[in-house]
């Protein structure tokens, strides 16, 4: 401090009080909220009905605040209701309780199945939370709990918010919360007490009494009526009393035990355990009094089967081992193959795979093959079951049908781009997943497909059609490896049809007649390629023989000079310089495409560029088929002219109108449309240089033998990775199959609803040539999850004697309760223990507590001779929770405060004891 002597080198602090501390901008910042998100007064709402808190939707809005430096999250929890629009804010009394103190007395939603914790506590259809942030410390420390709760305090009472503001403190995993609501002259705290173990005097109905009794203090004799509910839950964990529903291994089959009757063809169905890990039984009493019931340390009146009411939920097992799902083939080769790939890590496929390329390297021998013989054999006779036919017999074998067009799988196969279900295609995807799964993993798929490229180059070279293919060209609907074999089945067909005509032609040589070259030769609308070509490019090497034919048909009577290659007259039309009938020629047919090479030619021709003279060539390129028919056209019809063509070929482009003659007589005079006017038209100049040159004479527009060594290097070129990609939409295919078959017998009603998206899904993906396989990962994972479904329903279905119709009077019932039970969190039991459902439920724990109780109790019993222990055994296990919901109404804290709602919700479990309550007191008369 300066001297007395020196008045200048005094110095003057002022403190500046105005300046607002961290604490006064938090709960500014809180305030802030509260009137963005429109808290502010009094809330309009209108009673809560029955299981509104759990069958209702939520609204949910986040905010973050900051304390100085420490993060806190707001969230605004809100039941959506519609508005009560006939009660206005106007109209509501000025004192009327908030809605969150209406609510703790509403007995509509006491113990919801499925709600936030702090609404199954508290029962409020509204209220706010302040959390830590992530990552941050918890809030521990009591002073840090009261500094939080003033902070709320003052917020609400600055903003006149009536909406129940909470603070979470201690450990986020004890879930334990502070708080209050402010109204009118009301106050409600709610606060929590969170213990690992229950106080033994507390274990009761008695002790729980006492508590509630000296929180709420009430100085009124004698005490207002205190309402109860009660809940106890039974958790059965062992349901292995009935047997189980999958189907067993067959063990004098190929496959000898495996579970699930797998085998070529099918895909396994099911889960390998029980899906219901636990079903939860609930015996509630709602509403009762305090002198009604007695439930104290040394006698209880709450025997479950005298409960009003019983409510059942059931727990599935997490991710259980279902067949359908592991069979899938996936990503697993590919990512085996190719590293940079995307694998596909939740199937549980990969690690199967990954282990038995360990096993197999592990046991490798030189001379041993992956695939045993007599599994190999049985493969190939699967998929080409005209091989156990006798040579003259699979010659005539022909092609599966397509499925009906209004059939499902018609419409499926279309919208996953895959192949008919019974198709060889589809019967190769399941062998794959059999062979991946159960015979040694990539080594085993490979040597698979080796022997697959081998058959198909045996059944090139001997002419053996391909079984399982629809006829005809290969359907660009289906993937890309139905298509490769489409087309070499087609030149499979071509080469037969050329052998067969050398043939006919090399008998018929002696004894050729005028009708040989006929007409009735060819049946109306087949070419002359499905019936006799040369073997060659050109169609000359059998010129001796068709010389000869033509010689004779020449020399038939009426007959036209060098008339060559016709198949029919047609019928109404005549040449229009001669008077002779148009015949319709016998043409080669058009070259089949697979997708592959569409694209490649697509892209040859845009490469042409736009320039006249790269036009001009394109045209050229794509007329081939044109000029073939044309020289066919001009050979069959001597004479001919382009309009004779056109009028045969395109009659749209033949334009004829009525005339008026000289003779006034009115005549139809045709001409050529105005595009075939056109200078430089393809087809004027294709028909100038197109040459009179039956079918049998011209170059092959496909060249058969060329077209399937090329089918042919693409298969042996194909990896695993690959016939993986190629296989995939047949083997989702398959699997939905699957999944509709084993559907179409359980009925349930959100099985099909997910179908239908999966399938949705699906198509979506595959849509595209190269598809996304890691969002194919999705596809799978629904479909798996909809196998679990189904095999909950069995396993329920199972345990209440559905599914072997035990119980055939009840089946209607027990039906509907199965199916609740796989739609909603919790089910009530129709008569409670009385009911069918209650009596098996009962059944069932009778059964599981003497099968844990009796077995070690007969030692003793053996021992002692003692036989009445099995009376001693109680029907149901020490119930795993108990939950006790208190309730008054009560003038607090003094005689003459207004009587307010007081609440106290405890819940006891082996490893929990809490107790959440919410005390109202009067703030103006206390």
């Amino acid at each position: 401090m300066a001297a007395d002597g020196d008045p200048e080198s005094e110095v003057f602090e002022i403190t500046d009080f105005t300046t607002a501390s961290e604490w006064e901008r938090f709960i500014s910042r809180v305030e802030e909220v509260l009137n963005d998100w429109k808290l502010i007064g009094s809330g309009v709402g209108k009673p809560l009905e029955k299981g509104e808190l759990t069958s209702g939707s939520w609204e949910e809005h986040t905010q973050e605040i900051n304390f100085a430096d420490f993060r806190f999250i707001i969230t605004h929890h809100c039941l959506k209701q519609e508005s009560a629009e006939s009660q206005s804010r106007d109209e509501q009394e000025e004192d009327a309780y908030p809605l969150a103190m209406q609510d703790l007395l509403c007995m509509n939603n006491d113990f919801p199945p499925r709600a936030h914790c702090l609404v199954r506590w508290f029962g409020v259809r509204e209220f706010l939370v302040i959390s830590p942030g992530a990552n941050c410390e918890a809030v521990v420390s009591e002073s840090k709990c009261n500094l939080l709760l003033s902070s709320v305090s003052i917020a609400l009472a600055n903003t006149g918010c009536q909406v129940p503001l909470l603070v979470q403190i201690q450990q986020k995993w004890r879930k334990v919360y502070a708080g209050e609501c402010q109204g009118p002259g009301v106050r409600t705290d709610f606060e929590m007490v969170h213990l690992r173990k229950a106080p033994g005097q507390y274990t009761h109905l008695s002790g729980l009494l006492d508590v509630f009794k000296n929180k709420i203090g009430c100085p009124l004799t004698p005490l207002p009526p205190i309402s109860i509910s009660i809940r106890f839950t039974f958790v059965l964990q062992d349901g292995q009393q009935c047997s189980w529903p999958q189907q067993p291994p067959d063990f004098d089959a190929l496959l000898a035990g495996e579970v699930g009757g797998v085998e070529f063809g099918k895909l396994p169905f099911g889960a390998c355990e029980d899906p219901i890990s636990e079903l939860h039984l609930a015996t509630t009493w709602p509403n009762l009094t305090e002198g009604i019931v007695v439930d104290n340390d040394v006698y209880s009146d709450l025997d479950p089967l005298q409960a009003p009411h019983w409510s059942v939920r059931v727990r599935k097992a997490d991710n259980p081992q279902c067949l359908l799902e592991n069979s899938d083939i996936s990503q697993a080769l590919s990512k085996l193959t190719e590293p940079a790939a995307v694998p596909i890590h939740k199937l549980s496929v990969s690690s199967m795979v990954h282990s038995a390329r360990k096993r197999i390297r592990r046991n490798r021998r030189a001379e041993e093959s992956p695939i045993n013989n007599d599994v190999l054999n049985s493969i190939l006779l699967y998929l080409f079951p005209d091989a156990a036919l006798d040579k003259a017999d699979s010659s005539e074998v022909r092609s599966t049908q397509e499925p009906a067009r209004d059939s499902e799988d018609y419409h499926l196969y279309n919208q996953l781009k895959s192949a008919p279900s019974d198709s060889l295609t589809s019967r190769l995807a399941l062998c794959v997943c059999v062979v991946n799964f159960h015979h040694g993993g990539v080594r085993a798929v490979a040597h698979l497909w080796q022997e697959f490229v081998l058959e198909m180059r045996y059944r090139w070279e001997n002419n053996c059609l391909i079984y399982g293919l629809a006829g005809g060209a290969p359907d660009l609907r289906c993937c890309l490896l139905h298509q490769k074999l489409q087309m070499l089945n087609c030149c499979i067909e071509r080469k037969r049809a050329r052998d067969d005509g050398r043939k006919s032609g090399a008998s018929d040589r002696s004894r050729l007649g005028p009708e040989s070259a006929g007409p009735a030769e060819v049946s109306p609308g087949k070419s002359w390629d499905s019936w006799s070509d040369s073997e060659e490019e050109f169609f000359e090497c059998l010129s001796d023989t068709e010389e000869m034919k033509d010689t004779e048909s020449e020399k038939k009577p009426g007959s036209k000079s060098r008339a060559e290659g016709r198949l029919q007259p047609h019928g109404k039309l005549t040449l229009l310089k001669s008077p002779e009938p148009l015949y319709i020629p016998v043409t080669q047919e058009p070259a089949p495409m697979t997708e592959d090479l569409l694209e490649e030619q697509s892209e040859v021709l845009a490469k042409l560029g736009t320039s006249a003279e790269g036009a001009h060539l394109r045209a050229r390129m794509q007329s081939a088929c044109l000029l073939s028919d044309m020289e066919s056209f001009k050979a069959a019809n001597p004479g001919c002219c382009l309009e004779d063509f056109v009028r045969w070929y395109s009659p749209r482009d033949y334009v004829e109108e009525e005339e008026v003659d000289e003779a006034g007589q009115t005549v139809v005079r045709g001409d050529l449309s105005a595009r075939m006017k056109i200078p430089g038209n393809m087809w004027v100049e294709a028909w100038e240089t197109a040459k009179a040159t039956p079918a049998r004479r011209q170059k092959r527009l496909f060249d058969d033998t060329k077209e399937a060594e090329k089918v042919l290097h693409y298969l042996s070129q194909q990896k695993p990775s690959d016939l993986t990609r190629h296989l995939m939409p047949c083997v989702l295919h398959a699997a939905l199959l699957k999944i509709k078959e084993e559907e179409a017998t359980e009925d349930i009603a959100s099985v099909r609803k997910a179908l239908q998206q999966v399938t949705a899904h699906a198509s979506k993906l595959l849509r595209h040539p190269n598809p996304d396989f890691k969002k194919l990962e999705d596809v799978i994972v629904q479909m798996s999850a909809v196998e679990a479904v189904i095999a909950c329903s069995r396993s329920l279905k199972a345990k209440f004697g559905i599914a072997g119709g035990q119980r055939e009077d009840d089946t209607d019932e027990l039906q509907r309760f199965v199916s609740c039970l796989l739609e909603e969190p919790e089910v009530s039991v129709v008569g409670a223990g009385r009911g069918p459902a209650g009596s098996i439920i009962h059944k069932l724990f009778v059964s599981s507590q003497r099968a844990a109780l009796l077995a070690p109790m007969e030692d003793e019993a053996g021992r002692s001779g003692g036989t009445d222990d099995r009376k001693a055994v109680p029907d149901f296990p020490p119930p795993a929770g108990r939950e006790v919901l208190l309730r008054t109404c009560v003038p607090r804290p003094a005689p003459y405060s207004k009587a307010l709602p007081q609440r106290l919700f405890c819940v006891l479990t082996r490893d929990e004891f809490r107790l959440a309550g919410a005390f109202s007191s009067d703030t103006c008369f206390f």
